[in-house]
C-alpha cells in the first residue's frame, strides 16, 4: 500500500524544461483578452457615459428632450438633479390653457432633439423628411 503512495509522489514530480513556456503563452493570451475587451466593450462605454455626462450638464430652459422612459417635452426649469419639462397643455382649446410639467431626474434624459426638428406623433406620408430615433420618437427636419 505504501508502495503506490511513492509512484503518486513520483508522478507530481518537478517540471521539465519546456513548462515554464506554456504558463508564459497562457499570460500573454490572458493579457491580449483583456486589451480586446478593454478597447470593444469598456472604452466605448466610458466614452457613452462622458458624452451623456456632458450632455447633461448642458442642459438649458427651452431644449426639447426625450427621457429613458420614452416622454417628449421641453424644458421649463433646471435644478441641481431636477428638471422640470413641460410635456403639453390643459384645456387647450381655451384661452389660457395651463401647461401639464413633470420633474424628473437629469439622469432620466436619454437625448436632446435637435433644433428645428419637428417632432410628429403620426406618420408622415414624405419617407426622406422622415427619421427614427433609437426611442422610436418620429423627426421630421424643417425645411425653414
Amino acid at each position: 500500500m505504501f508502495d503506490l503512495v511513492g509512484a503518486a509522489w513520483a508522478q507530481n514530480g518537478a517540471p521539465g524544461p519546456g513548462g515554464s513556456g506554456a504558463t508564459m503563452l497562457n499570460i500573454i493570451f490572458m493579457v491580449l483578452m483583456f486589451a480586446v475587451f478593454y478597447f470593444l466593450l469598456i472604452r466605448p462605454q466610458q466614452k457613452q457615459q462622458k458624452q451623456h455626462r456632458s450632455m447633461i450638464a448642458n442642459l438649458q430652459r427651452g431644449d426639447s428632450v426625450v427621457t429613458g422612459g420614452g416622454i417628449i417635452g421641453r424644458i421649463h426649469r433646471v435644478d441641481d438633479d431636477v428638471v422640470q419639462l413641460e410635456v403639453g397643455e390643459i384645456d387647450s382649446g381655451s384661452k389660457n390653457p395651463k401647461p401639464v410639467r413633470l420633474r424628473v431626474r437629469k439622469d432620466t434624459i436619454a437625448s436632446v432633439i435637435a433644433k428645428g426638428s419637428a417632432i410628429t406623433t403620426e406618420p408622415s406620408d414624405s419617407k426622406d423628411k422622415e427619421k427614427s430615433t433609437s426611442q422610436g420618437v418620429k423627426i421630421e427636419k424643417s425645411s425653414d
